[in-house]
C-alpha cells in the first residue's frame, strides 16, 4: 500500500483515539455513527456514502424489513446500473426478515443473497455489519443497526466505522467471518431459502396475528383504554383553554394534514364542555368522517347526526353538516341564532366564500374554531378574504410537516425524486402560447406508450407497504388524467380518472375500491386536484406525480394524502417525476419547510436532506434531477412576486403591517432577499402598500438606510450594530461603554483600531469606487469628539424623531443582531473572523479585515489583505458555446478540486508563473484562506478555513487563445477536515 495512505490511516487513528483536535481526513477516519436528525447524523446517511464511493459491498444483518430496503432503494439500483457486484447474507433467526424486502433485493442483478438458516445446533444469528471495499482500503460499520427503516433513521443505535488496509488483522479477522458465514452450508442462496421461509413467515405471522385478536377480544375496563390526546392536541386544548379562560371567541387551528386536526377539536369540546356543536364541511364524506371520530371520543354521552343533501338530523345535540345544504336559508332558520355553544369550520380557508360566510354570520355562538392545514391563500389581500382576520388573527396552535414529523404524528414517507423523460418541460405541460397542434403533439407525448411504460416500471421498482398497491397519480390536465388511465389499463393497471365533475358517489365508490380488497378493486385514481385537500384515505400507500409543482401549499397538500397512519402501512412512496420545469426549485422548499427562499438552504436540502428529515422519512433525488433543480435554483426569478405573495402572508397572519425583523422570526423570506430586490425595507413597502399610508421618509433619510442595509443588515459583524443600537438612546456614548457592551454581548474585546473601523464604516466611508463614495459621503450619523467618547451628529438626532425613519433604522439593527447571533457569534477564533462553512461575499471579506472600503471589484482568484491570503474558487467551471472561448468569461479550465476532504489542488492564473509576486504573495503569506462556491450563479462563498501549502510546483496552460503560459500549480493541506455534505454538494452533477 503506498506510503501515503498509510499515513492518513495513522493520522485518522490519532484523531479518532488520541487527540480529537488532530487533523486528519475523515475518509481515513474511524467515526462513531449514530441516530440524530437534529445533529444532521444518521446510519442511512453513512450507509448511502460508503456505498456511493465503494468498489464493492458485503452486507451481513440479522432482519431486513421492506422499509429498510425502500430507504437504501435508490442507491441500490444505482448500484446496479454501475455494476457494482454486492453480497448480502440474512438469516430466518426469530422469522422477522421480511419475504417482500428479499424478493425486491433478489431483482437487482448486481446482489447475491443468501440466508443462514438456523438451528438449535448452529444457534441464533444476530450479526450487523456493513463492509464496503474501495480500491485497497476496507471500511466497516459494525453495531446495531439492521437493514430496518427504524434502525437507520430513527432509534437509538450504537455503529463504530473502522478503515482499514485488506492486511489489517481485524479486517481480515471480519472478511473472514463473513466468509466463512457465506460459504456455510448453513448458507443458501435465494431460490433455495425463499420457498420454505416464506411458508415459515406465513405461518408466524398468523400466530402473531391470532395472538392481536385474542388481545382484543379480551373484556378490558372500557375507560382504561379510553382515547387520549397526542402531545400535539394536548398543547393545542391548552392554549384554548387559556384563550378561553381571556374571552377570545374565535381562533385558528393550523396544522398538517394527517396530524389529528378533528380529534384535537373532539378532545377541545370535551374538555370545554360545550353541548351544543356545528362540525361545518364542504363534502359529505368529511363529514361522515368527522362524525366517527367525534363518537370514538364521546360514546354515547351525546347524540350526533348529520345535515346533508340526504340526512337531516337537526335535533342531534353534535351536528356535522355541509355547506352546501345549511347554508342554504329556511335550513339556517330551523336554529336560533345563538343555538350553537362552538362552532367549528373544518379546511378553514373556505371560510371566505359566500356560503360560509353566511353561515358564519348567522350564527353567534361562545366560540368559533376554524382548522386547516393551508390557511395562506393567493386572495388573502383581498378585503374579506383574510382567513386570519376572520379568525382576529388568534391563532391557537401550529404544526408544521416537519414538527408532525418530530412528533411522530404522520406515517413516514419515503420520497423519490425521478428524472422524467428528458423532453419534458414547461413548455410541454403548461403550454398555454402553443398553438393547437402543438398541444396536440404534446399531449400525445404525455401519454405516450414510452412514458407509460417508464413511470410503470419506476413505480414497481420503488414499491409500497402492504400487501397491494392503493395509490393517487396526481396529473396536469383532466384530459391528461383520463387518457392515462385509459393506457395503464391497457398495460395491466387497475385505474380510474377522477375529476371535479364526479358526482359524489362516484367519488365514493372509487376510493371503496381503492382501499378495499374484492374483486372491483383499483389499483390507482388519477385525480388533478380533487384529492389535494379534505378527503382522508389513510390506506394510500403511494403517490406518484405527473405533473410540476407549482405552490409549496399544494405540494404539500398532495404529499399529505400519503401521510395518514393505517393498519398494516408501514410508509408512504411518494414518487416525484422531475422534468426540466421553472419551478423545481419548490419541491426543495416544500419538503424542508423553509420558506426563506435563500438559495443555499435550498441547495443544502437537496443534497443533505436526508440527515436533516426527522424520524424514518427519507428524501433521495437522482443525479438528473439533482442537477435540475439546482438549474433552477439558479435561474430563480420573479424574485418580487415570492416577496409579496410572502408579505401578504405575514401581514395577514399579524394583522399589521410586519417589520423586516418581522419575516427573520417568522422564517419567512430571507430579509437579505429584500434588500437585495429593493435597496430598503421602505421601497419595499412604498411598492406593495398602495392602500395604506406609510410615512414618508427623507432623500437624506432613505440615503442612510441604503448604505446601512448595503453595509450591516448581513450581521457578519456586530459592533457597527451595537454601537447604532446604543445611539437610539443616547446622544453621546463613550468609549468605554462601546468597548463594555460589545465584550459582555459578543465576547471579543474592540481595541481602539476595531473603533476607529467602526467609525469609518457608520460615516459612510465602506463603499467600492468614487461614485459610491460621492453618493454616501452626504451620509451624517456619528462622530468622534475629544473626551473618548462618540456623538450624535445634530441632523441625524433630528431624523430619529422621524417616526417611519425610527423604525426603519431599528429594524436594521434588530435583524443585524439576530442574524450574527444565530450564525456568526458561534466564532471563538479571534485570530480569524469568519465561521467555518458560513457563506460570505466578496464585500463581507472587505468588511470583516478592516479594508476600509470595499475591495469587491478586485477580489477574483487571489486577494492579499495585510498577512492574509484570501483563495476565492467557483467550483464548477460552466463551458460556453462561443467557438471563440472554451469557457465562459474566458475561465480557462483550472483544475481546482478536492482529493478528498483535506487536499485541495489550486491552479494560479493564467500568466502568474511560480515565480511571479502574485504567486509569491500566496507563499509567503502568514495566513491562508480558501474560499469557494459551487458555481457563478451563487455570489457568496463558503469559508473553507485556512491551508497549509504541501506543494508547489510550475506549470504551462493554455489560453482561451490557444497560447502557452505559464502557471502554477498548489497542492494545499485544509487545516479543518472538510464537512463530508458541503463537499458533497460542491462535487454533486459534475462529471
Amino acid at each position: 500500500m503506498e506510503n501515503s495512505k498509510s499515513e492518513e490511516l495513522i493520522s485518522g487513528l490519532a484523531t479518532a483515539f488520541i487527540d480529537q483536535s488532530s487533523n486528519s481526513n475523515l475518509a481515513y477516519r474511524p467515526e462513531f455513527i449514530y441516530n440524530d436528525h437534529k445533529q444532521g447524523k444518521k446510519v442511512l446517511v453513512s450507509l448511502e456514502q460508503e456505498l456511493k464511493r465503494c468498489d464493492e459491498f458485503f452486507i451481513s444483518v440479522a432482519f431486513i424489513t421492506d422499509s429498510g430496503f425502500e430507504s437504501l432503494s435508490m442507491i441500490l439500483k444505482e448500484l446496479e446500473q454501475k455494476g457494482i457486484p454486492g453480497k448480502i447474507l440474512t438469516t430466518d433467526y426469530l422469522t422477522f426478515s421480511q419475504p417482500k424486502a428479499l424478493d425486491r433485493l433478489a431483482q437487482l442483478k448486481n446482489i447475491e443473497l443468501k440466508m443462514f438458516r438456523t438451528n438449535s445446533e448452529v444457534g441464533g444469528f444476530h450479526t450487523k455489519g456493513y463492509i464496503f471495499r474501495e480500491d485497497e482500503l476496507y471500511r466497516i460499520i459494525i453495531g446495531s443497526s439492521n437493514m430496518t427503516s427504524k434502525a437507520i433513521t430513527e432509534n437509538r443505535e450504537w455503529n463504530t466505522k473502522i478503515v482499514s488496509t485488506e492486511q489489517g488483522e481485524v479486517a481480515q479477522e471480519i472478511l473472514n467471518e463473513f466468509k466463512n458465514l457465506w460459504m456455510s452450508p448453513n448458507s443458501q442462496y435465494y431460490e433455495e431459502f425463499i420457498e420454505d421461509y416464506k411458508e415459515q413467515y406465513l405461518q408466524n405471522q398468523i400466530i402473531k396475528k391470532q395472538q392481536r385478536q385474542a388481545a382484543k377480544e379480551q373484556i378490558v375496563d372500557f375507560e382504561s383504554y379510553k382515547l387520549k390526546p397526542n402531545k400535539m392536541q394536548l398543547a393545542f386544548i391548552n392554549n384554548l383553554m387559556e384563550m378561553r379562560s381571556e374571552g377570545i371567541e374565535k381562533a385558528l387551528l393550523l396544522s398538517s394534514t394527517g396530524t389529528g386536526k378533528t380529534y384535537a377539536s373532539a378532545f377541545a369540546v370535551r374538555e370545554l364542555g360545550y353541548q351544543k356543536v356545528l362540525f361545518l364541511v364542504h363534502r359529505n364524506q368529511i363529514a361522515e368522517q368527522a362524525l366517527k371520530s367525534y363518537q370514538k371520543v364521546f360514546g354515547p354521552s351525546v347524540t350526533m347526526g348529520l345535515v346533508t343533501g340526504k340526512s337531516h338530523d337537526y335535533g342531534a345535540d353534535f351536528i356535522f353538516a355541509t355547506v352546501q345544504t345549511l347554508s342554504k336559508t329556511e335550513n339556517l332558520e330551523r336554529f336560533a341564532r345563538d343555538h350553537f355553544e362552538c362552532c367549528i369550520y373544518d379546511e378553514a380557508h373556505h371560510t371566505s366564500a359566500d356560503s360560509y360566510k353566511k353561515v358564519m354570520d348567522y350564527f353567534t355562538p361562545q366560540f368559533t374554531l376554524g382548522m386547516t392545514a393551508t390557511p395562506d391563500k393567493r386572495d388573502d389581500h383581498i378585503e374579506g378574504r383574510n382567513i386570519y382576520e376572520i379568525f382576529d388573527h388568534n391563532i391557537a396552535y401550529e404544526i408544521r410537516l416537519q414538527k408532525a414529523m418530530e412528533e411522530d404524528l404522520l406515517c413516514p414517507f419515503h420520497y423519490f425524486g425521478i428524472t422524467d423523460l428528458e423532453i419534458i418541460d414547461d413548455t410541454i405541460v403548461n403550454g398555454n402560447k402553443l398553438t393547437k397542434e402543438e398541444k396536440l403533439q404534446n399531449f400525445r407525448f404525455l401519454t405516450s406508450d414510452e412514458r407509460i411504460k417508464y413511470v410503470m416500471e419506476q413505480a414497481e421498482y420503488y414499491g409500497y407497504s402492504g400487501n397491494r398497491v392503493k395509490g393517487l397519480i396526481f396529473c396536469s390536465r383532466i384530459e391528461e388524467a383520463n387518457e392515462l388511465s385509459k393506457k395503464f389499463n391497457e398495460h395491466g393497471w387497475r385505474t380510474l380518472a377522477l375529476s371535479g365533475a364526479d358526482s359524489e358517489e362516484v367519488r365514493r365508490d372509487a376510493i371503496e375500491r381503492l382501499v378495499n380488497d374484492d374483486i372491483n378493486e383499483l389499483d390507482y385514481i388519477l385525480s388533478v386536484d380533487i384529492f389535494s385537500e379534505g378527503v382522508d384515505v389513510p390506506e394510500i400507500n403511494q403517490v406518484i406525480m405527473l405533473r410540476p409543482t407549482q405552490s409549496p401549499i399544494v405540494f404539500i397538500q398532495q404529499l399529505g394524502r400519503g401521510l395518514r397512519k393505517a393498519e398494516d402501512k408501514e410508509y408512504v412512496v411518494i414518487l416525484d417525476f422531475i422534468g426540466n420545469y421553472k419551478n423545481n426549485f419548490m419541491i426543495p422548499i416544500a419538503l424542508s419547510g423553509d420558506r426563506s427562499y435563500n438559495k443555499d438552504n435550498v441547495r443544502k436540502y437537496v443534497v443533505s436532506g436526508n440527515s436533516l428529515i426527522p424520524r424514518a422519512s427519507t428524501i433521495h433525488f437522482d443525479e438528473i434531477s439533482k442537477e435540475r433543480i439546482f438549474n433552477a435554483v439558479d435561474k430563480m426569478k420573479g424574485m418580487k412576486a415570492f416577496i409579496k405573495e410572502s408579505y401578504i402572508s405575514l401581514k395577514n397572519r399579524l394583522g399589521k403591517i410586519p417589520r423586516l425583523i418581522d419575516f427573520y422570526e417568522n422564517e419567512e423570506i430571507d430579509p437579505l432577499i429584500i434588500i437585495r430586490e429593493y435597496k430598503t425595507y421602505y421601497a419595499m413597502l412604498k411598492s406593495l402598500e398602495k392602500d395604506q399610508r406609510i410615512e414618508e421618509v427623507s432623500d437624506e433619510e432613505l440615503l442612510i438606510l441604503e448604505y446601512l442595509s448595503k453595509t450591516i443588515l448581513s450581521g457578519v459583524r456586530p459592533q457597527e450594530l451595537e454601537l447604532l443600537k446604543l445611539m437610539l438612546n443616547h446622544d453621546e456614548v463613550s468609549i468605554e461603554k462601546l468597548q463594555g457592551e460589545v465584550s459582555a454581548e459578543f465576547g471579543y474585546f474592540l481595541n481602539m483600531d476595531g473603533i476607529q473601523s467602526t467609525l469609518n464604516v457608520l460615516e459612510g466611508h465602506f463603499v467600492s469606487n468614487e461614485t459610491e463614495y460621492q453618493k454616501y459621503a452626504q451620509i451624517d450619523i456619528l462622530k468622534a469628539s475629544e473626551n473618548r467618547s462618540i456623538q450624535r451628529v445634530e441632523g441625524f438626532a433630528q431624523k430619529l424623531n422621524e417616526k417611519e425613519f425610527h423604525k426603519e433604522l431599528k429594524d436594521i439593527i434588530s435583524v443585524g443582531l439576530q442574524r450574527y447571533k444565530d450564525k456568526y457569534i458561534q466564532n471563538n477564533n479571534q485570530d480569524v473572523p469568519f465561521v467555518l462553512y458560513e457563506k460570505y461575499s466578496r464585500r463581507d471579506v472587505s468588511f470583516l479585515m478592516d479594508c476600509g472600503k470595499d475591495l469587491s471589484s478586485t477580489m477574483y482568484g487571489m486577494k492579499k489583505i495585510n498577512d492574509d491570503v484570501f483563495i476565492f474558487v467557483t467550483y464548477h467551471k460552466e463551458k460556453t458555446e462561443d467557438d471563440g472561448k472554451e469557457y465562459i468569461d474566458g475561465k480557462p479550465d483550472y483544475a481546482d478540486v478536492f482529493e478528498d476532504n483535506q487536499i485541495f489542488c489550486w491552479d494560479t492564473q493564467i500568466g502568474r508563473g511560480i515565480d511571479s509576486s502574485y504567486t509569491q504573495d500566496v507563499m509567503k503569506a502568514y495566513r491562508k484562506h480558501l474560499m469557494v462556491k459551487k458555481s457563478d450563479a451563487e455570489t457568496t462563498f463558503y469559508y473553507m478555513g485556512q491551508f497549509d501549502i504541501v506543494e508547489v510546483k510550475p506549470a504551462k496552460k493554455l489560453d482561451n487563445k490557444g497560447k502557452e503560459r505559464d502557471i502554477a500549480k498548489f497542492r494545499v493541506k485544509m487545516r479543518h477536515t472538510v464537512r463530508d455534505d458541503l463537499l458533497q454538494y460542491l462535487e454533486s452533477n459534475i462529471d
